[in-house]
């Protein structure tokens, strides 16, 4: 971590009637992860992360059609979009972990192509489009990481497409977990064969396309078989290996294949 990022964590400050003590900013941990940082790259990041409002569970960030002005930086808690089909049922699209931008998708779109919703309480940060813009034309580096973030966003779908369509429920949910671990490596601290998992079987369901006695059903099997093993909201995976090999994980699509940015070698 860079001394800037540092000096911030301890930061304390009080904006949108929340009291942030010691932040430590995901979204500049998020970036760091793509490329090293100037002090100023970390100052421009945080400009994002200004004005935090705390939201509570079950809260919606907005809903499908709404005008799509805006993004946030989820800086707490885990959030989703999802969109709802004619027959009233509910598929969950996108998973948003801490770090991540929430909007990128619409940036060129007029109004919302999906609702967002919190699935666990958390802290949001919301910013005009304009402040990309501005972001832009300060840093070429976070230009072009913004650009390898939604290009990851986007085979996040591709994959996820994927395994709805082509695999089995031990398959899906085993990808799915996997995925999902890889994914906070980038924010929290690594070498643990554990992470939290804030989602209801029923968020699970429509997230993979199964009922949530499915996943019960499921989530059983991977125990029986020693490879998953969840008590409450927290998941274990005590062979990393043996999971990736039942479930046929390849994991190029994350981030430790992304081709060094700059020329980097």
């Amino acid at each position: 971590m860079s001394l800037s990022l540092r000096a911030w964590s301890a930061h304390c400050f009080k904006r949108g009637g929340v009291k942030v003590k010691h932040l430590d900013s995901c979204i500049v941990r998020h970036f760091s992860y793509y490329y090293d940082l100037s002090r100023k790259d970390e100052e421009l990041l945080l400009e994002l992360e200004k004005s935090p409002v705390r939201i509570k569970a079950g809260t919606q960030l907005w809903e499908e059609r709404d005008g799509a002005n805006e993004f946030c930086t989820l800086s707490r808690g885990w959030a989703y979009s999802y969109r709802i089909l004619e027959n009233g049922t509910r598929q969950i699209l996108e998973l948003f972990l801490p770090g991540d931008i929430i909007g990128l998708r619409e940036f060129a779109f007029s109004q919302r192509l999906a609702g967002v919703k919190m699935a666990e309480d958390g802290v949001v940060c919301y910013f005009p489009h304009q402040h990309v813009l501005d972001l832009f034309r300060q840093s070429m580096t976070l230009t072009t990481i913004m650009f390898a973030i939604s290009s990851r966003q986007q085979v996040l779908i591709t994959e996820r497409l994927v395994n709805l369509a082509r695999r089995n429920a031990k398959q899906k949910l085993a990808h799915f977990l996997l995925e999902t671990y890889q994914r906070l490596r980038q924010t929290q601290a690594d070498g643990h064969d554990s992470f939290r998992l804030p989602l209801s079987q029923e968020l699970l369901a429509d997230l993979l396309g199964l009922s949530p006695v499915h996943v019960s059903r499921t989530l059983t099997a991977l125990s029986d078989e020693g490879l998953v093993f969840r008590e409450r909201h927290v998941v274990t995976i005590p062979d990393l290996k043996a999971l990736k090999e039942m479930a046929d994980f390849d994991d190029r699509y994350l981030i430790d294949n992304i081709r060094p940015l700059f020329g980097r070698h």
